[in-house]
């Protein structure tokens, strides 16, 4: 019997062998099955889109003077050193988010306040690589800014989807920088679209609502959705809030890109209307509840808002689903607008309400230069410097003492040097009722307010 034990052990650890040789292929199929098993849609968008989505670091050199203390407040000390002390430099970086959308061009596609005042900015891709970004172009109003990467030769790009085809309630992929915390990556789902969001300067309209986590260094990043294209651009949350974040839709982002890669601007787009904020006796007019919307006092002939059939008189309670609660409103809302995008005004006229749809025309020289004829009387011509060549009699130009070989230096905050200053300007002003002007005349500047009726 002693002598069968060695056998024995030896036939048993054959065995065990045997089965593990048996089982590891089944253990290896069984982990390989439920990987495949956990590649979700959401896994699938996020690996094709990843390697596109840029870290963005914008740095900008600022004077600050440091706190001296009481001591160093007193007059001896700042005949020396000036309020505040001997100003310093300092290096300030804002972080954001971007997505290559064209890889052999080397474009990124990110949102204007990521790069504003930026001096040096720079990207980092996926697999860590850091590349030299340039300002190609950028719109304040719609937040769009294109950079062009340098060294980086073809490098990946994402798909663009479709924004017109969005679905509410569907899924969506947020991939960003927030905090700092790289190729971030959170989902939700659209909870509308039409969105608007007001801020200082008029509102932002058409937005894409979600509630995917979008936090600060977000913006610039892209909203995908699960077929792994890129239907919008990240851009703000909503302050005080939860689980509200926007997006700008990409198809709107596209056209802005367009016009900035071409040439470096965004044209403005216009319907063809003046028009006032609405008073108290107004609004017992119209029967509403508050003085709101804008009040129209003119139609340019052959202008969109013409042709859709607007007439003075009419008061346009909402652009593109955002309401408008003065023309300040009104003209934020045509800021974020582009050239042929077809937009929905709410009119009423009289006790009638109804929706309007109209596509804004280009506002160029033309329209610039009819506008300020018309509205202010006068007209200008263009060489080392923006001159007065003609002023109307009666007009509010000539009621503030406009006259021909006086040189705009300023039309509101907008400086003049060229007839796409002179555009912008007019653009700008083109609802204002004053208008602070500044002149020159015999080669000294005189500023003026200019009322317009």
């Amino acid at each position: 019997m002693g002598r069968l034990v060695p056998c024995t052990k030896s036939f048993s650890l054959l065995l065990l062998a045997c089965f593990l040789a048996l089982a590891a292929p089944s253990v290896s199929a069984r982990a390989a099955s439920n990987k495949a098993a956990r590649i979700t849609p959401v896994v699938t968008a996020v690996a094709a889109v990843a390697p596109a989505v840029v870290n963005i670091t914008a740095a900008k050199t600022v004077q600050r003077r440091p706190n001296m203390g009481p001591f160093f407040d007193e007059e001896f000390f700042r005949q020396f050193m000036g309020p505040g002390g001997v100003p310093r430099q300092e290096t300030q970086e804002s972080l954001g988010s971007g997505v290559i959308i064209d890889g052999k061009a080397g474009l990124v596609l990110t949102n204007a306040h990521v790069i504003a005042g930026g001096a040096v900015i720079k990207a980092r891709l996926q697999d860590g690589r850091e590349l030299d970004a340039a300002l190609v172009g950028a719109d304040a109003d719609f937040d769009v800014a294109v950079l062009r990467l340098s060294g980086g030769g073809n490098l990946p790009q994402a798909a663009m989807g479709d924004s017109g085809d969005i679905m509410i309630g569907e899924t969506v992929i947020a991939i960003g920088n927030p905090f700092g915390y790289a190729h971030t990556v959170t989902t939700g789902v659209v909870s509308a679209v039409g969105r608007s969001l007001k801020h200082e300067g008029g509102a932002y309209a058409d937005l894409i609502q979600t509630d995917a986590a979008i936090n600060p260094g977000n913006s610039g990043g892209p909203l995908v959705n699960l077929a792994g294209e890129v239907i919008g651009i990240d851009m703000a949350i909503q302050a005080g809030a939860e689980g509200i974040g926007f997006a700008i839709p990409i198809n709107k982002a596209r056209r802005v890109v367009a016009q900035l890669v071409e040439g470096g601007r965004v044209t403005p787009a216009w319907l063809g209307l003046s028009g006032q904020d609405v008073d108290v006796r107004a609004a017992r007019y119209f029967g509403l509840r508050r003085p709101k919307g804008m009040l129209v006092t003119e139609v340019a002939q052959g202008s969109p808002a013409d042709k859709a059939g607007i007439k003075p008189g009419d008061l346009i309670l909402a652009v593109g689903g955002a309401e408008l609660d003065d023309k300040g409103q009104y003209r934020g809302a045509l800021a974020t607008s582009t050239v042929g995008e077809a937009l929905t005004l709410t009119v009423r006229r009289g006790e009638q309400e109804q929706k309007i749809s109209v596509a804004p025309a280009a506002f160029g020289e033309r329209e610039a230069a009819g506008l300020a004829a018309s509205r202010w009387g006068i007209s200008v011509s263009f060489g080392r410097a923006v001159s007065v060549s003609s002023v109307r009699p009666g007009s509010p130009a000539a009621r503030l003492g406009l006259a021909p070989g006086d040189v705009l230096v300023q039309i509101g905050g907008e400086k003049l040097g060229s007839q796409a200053d002179f555009t912008r300007a007019v653009y700008v002003n083109r609802l204002n009722r004053t208008i602070l002007v500044m002149i020159e005349r015999g080669g000294r500047g005189y500023y003026a307010k200019m009322g317009v009726e």
